[in-house]
């Protein structure tokens, strides 16, 4: 190929490349190990573009503040340039009378994506932009690639995934959805920190997979030949530690599900759980309804928060509808048939003819992901699911099919679920062994027995409340995100 017939992009590559050389040859360190700074970009923006050009005369600051180039604008012997933190602009300006003839060819040398810092004093235009008049100019990095240009070059959703350092450095607000994140999980520390809860660790490589119903990823330890499965759930070991009278325990958990993907669903996610003795379902509701509206009102401030075409409302309380009830009120089928046991299962099974045999628990589990879960939109406590889906919870007080469990549904999605945990060895055993059955008909989200857990039981496990809360939809709804790529900074791919 001549240089002629190169792609625009590999001629942009070639001339950074000899830019790059030609500073090296300049006796500009390429690779410095730091860089002095006074302030941040967001920082300067923040704290003085609000001062009159006057007020920045007499004040005579100087800054000392690096970023990375974003727009350049040459005018004969001076050049005007934006640099960015990744949250804001500022102006900068340097000029040849003032810098000197060196200083100015050499910055020649800059293109946009490089990252440099600039020393000087703040000033406004004439047009009224703050900057900064450049004494200096400090060379840091060397883009050597073009950037994207901002609409047209980053509109492939997968390449913003697969290069998220561009989407960050082209769109600020990707960043911001990213900071809302790590704001919000250290709410959730904090909440839990002052009620007295011990924040802990767990084993991320479980012998026998357990906590959820899902499929688990395997990998094997060759020193100890062992096969081993990734976590799909902290709980089993979480409500360990109850046992041994850790008795109010969180954990802010990495969990890994062999299931596909799609705009809930990543095979690697994040999750908060807690458990705390003494407690039971109704208070985990409780203390949800607090946690998330304390969010909302901290970090969103109010209790309505945007969700694409509505506005979810956290406002306490919020409202509780049993899983059958749910069922009869948003699938459109009449209560009837609903109550139609082999007619429900018979009509399940052709929904859902991966999951065969259905029995009617499941059947109603299937109608629900089906018809129901996507309806509801404010957030709705959906209690009193079949217990035969709910292998960790305590049969209900008042119909021993249905489950002392509640899943939080919001904008469509489950967001928490909630038990009072099973507590009784003998039973625990038991649904453990109809799981495994159930798992050798081929259902592979079914439990196997974990022998180890059932014996800790048997040391005694008080009354306890437990939950779980998915921190990747959580942040969807809080910052008003479609899909969960949109909120995990590097979501799986496939390989090129």
């Amino acid at each position: 190929m001549s240089k002629k017939d190169a792609p625009a992009e590999l001629d942009q590559d070639v001339a950074r490349r000899d830019k790059h050389g030609k500073l090296a040859l300049a006796g500009v360190p390429l690779f410095p190990y730091k860089a002095p700074r006074t302030h941040d970009v967001s920082g300067i923006v923040g704290a003085f573009a609000g001062r009159s050009a006057a007020e920045l005369e007499d004040a005579k600051t100087v800054v000392t503040v690096p970023g990375r180039i974003m727009s350049i604008r040459k005018m004969g012997r001076a050049t005007f340039f934006h640099i960015s933190d990744g949250r804001a602009r500022l102006q900068a300006y340097i000029r040849e009378d003032k810098a000197g003839v060196e200083a100015y060819e050499r910055f020649g040398l800059l293109d946009l994506g490089d990252v440099v810092s600039v020393s000087g004093t703040l000033f406004k235009t004439r047009t009224g932009e703050l900057t900064v008049l450049c004494g200096t100019v400090t060379f840091l990095a060397k883009c050597l690639h073009p950037l994207p240009e901002k609409w047209h070059g980053l509109q492939d959703v997968e390449l913003r995934y697969r290069q998220r350092y561009l989407d960050l450095i082209m769109n600020p607000e990707v960043g911001e959805v990213f900071r809302l994140r790590s704001a919000i999980v250290a709410h959730i520390r904090r909440f839990f920190d002052e009620r007295g809860y011990i924040e802990v660790e767990t084993p991320m490589m479980h012998v026998v997979p357990g906590g959820a119903l899902a499929r688990p990823f395997k990998t094997h330890h060759n020193a100890l030949d062992l096969d081993l499965y990734l976590r799909i759930a902290p709980e089993l070991f979480l409500k360990r530690l109850i046992v041994g009278g850790l008795d109010r325990v969180y954990e802010i958990n990495r969990s890994f599900r062999n299931e596909g993907l799609d705009a809930q669903h990543n095979p690697e996610f994040t999750m908060l759980e807690f458990y705390e003795a003494y407690k039971d379902y109704y208070d985990m509701m409780d203390m949800t309804e607090e946690l998330l509206t304390g969010l909302a009102v901290a970090l969103r401030g109010g209790e309505e928060v945007p969700f694409g075409d509505h506005r979810v409302s956290f406002k306490r309380p919020y409202e509780r509808l049993k899983f059958v009830d749910a069922c009869v009120k948003h699938s459109g089928l009449a209560p009837g048939r609903i109550a139609d046991r082999p007619g429900l299962i018979a009509f399940a099974e052709g929904l859902a003819p991966d999951k065969k045999p259905l029995t009617y628990g499941r059947a109603l589990d299937v109608v629900f992901d089906r018809f129901v879960k996507d309806k509801i939109v404010q957030p709705t406590f959906i209690t009193h699911p079949p217990r035969e889906i709910s292998p960790l919870a305590k049969a209900s007080r008042d119909d021993p099919e249905e489950a002392e469990r509640f899943e939080l549904l919001i904008a469509g999605m489950e967001v928490a679920n909630a038990f009072s945990e099973l507590t009784d060895p003998a039973e625990q055993k038991a649904i453990f062994e109809e799981q495994a059955e159930a798992k050798k008909r081929g259902d592979e989200e079914s439990h196997p027995v974990d022998m180890d857990y059932v014996e800790a039981l048997e040391y005694g496990l008080p009354p306890t409340g437990g939950e779980g809360i998915g921190i990747d939809r959580l942040t969807m709804i809080l910052a008003d995100r479609r899909t969960i790529r949109e909120v995990i900074l590097f979501p799986l791919l496939r390989p090129k």
